[in-house]
């Protein structure tokens, strides 16, 4: 496993064919699993179920299409993104279970920094409750999202992967109905009042990988998805 901590802002394009050439390799056997930390500068990538509508903003950051599952979705600097090339032939084909465990990386990740991360039914990511402020008409407390997951395989390999709000401008996220929830907000790290850096967050994200990705946590099962089919994760 080689991870990459990439500096700077990494532009998006390069990125992602840089990536999509590390995913043909280890599907070929010529190189090792990979998970590369890194930053955008801002902008917005569409998933395959993207709506038109759900951009909001189209002129304010530049559009990628990203080729994940999926809708609209915010990158940009004080955001954590790690892409996970990961190789199910060897860890079970289920994605399923795949994307169970990175919900389960990013939930542990949080808790060690005392945020209760939650998962949604109907709404892949992870969530926290905002006591703080108003409940919904209907009494419910209020949440935000702090986490995005998006994948994809190609040959039972899988990337792109997840993206963690450290710090990142919030009003960033207006452009665009993030993963097309109308309803709900997003937060971050610092928005909840923890001064959490990139740094803290990569140490955790490493120690709870090997916790979750472990051998002993390995997915098992059969294929649920066709191979080259990206997940609805975003």
């Amino acid at each position: 496993m080689e991870w990459t901590v990439l500096p700077g802002l990494q532009p998006y394009p390069e990125t992602l064919a840089a990536m999509e050439a590390r995913v043909a390799a280890i599907a070929r056997g010529e190189a090792d699993e990979a998970v590369w930390l890194l930053e955008h500068p801002p902008l917005y990538t569409a998933g395959t179920s993207a709506r038109a509508e759900d951009l909001t903003d189209p002129d304010r950051f530049p559009v990628f299409t990203a080729g994940r599952g999926g809708q609209y979705t915010y990158h940009g600097p004080g955001q954590r993104v790690a892409y996970v090339m990961l190789d199910l032939n060897q860890r079970g084909r289920d994605v399923r279970c795949f994307v169970h465990r990175l919900e389960d990386w990013v939930i542990r990740t949080l808790g060690e920094f005392n945020v209760t991360g939650e998962r949604r039914e109907g709404r892949v990511g992870v969530w926290v409750q905002r006591p703080e402020k108003a409940p919904y008409s209907g009494g419910l407390p209020r949440e935000d999202k702090i986490a995005a997951i998006g994948v994809k395989l190609r040959r039972w390999v899988s990337f792109h992967g997840i993206s963690i709000n450290v710090e990142p401008d919030l009003a960033h996220f207006t452009g665009i109905v993030p993963c097309g929830i109308r309803e709900h907000g997003v937060t971050s790290l610092v928005d909840l009042g923890l001064p959490v850096t990139m740094a803290d967050l990569d140490v955790a994200l490493r120690r709870q990988f090997d916790a979750v990705f472990g051998a002993a946590t390995a997915c098992g099962g059969g294929a649920v998805r066709a191979s080259t089919h990206p997940t609805d994760a975003v």
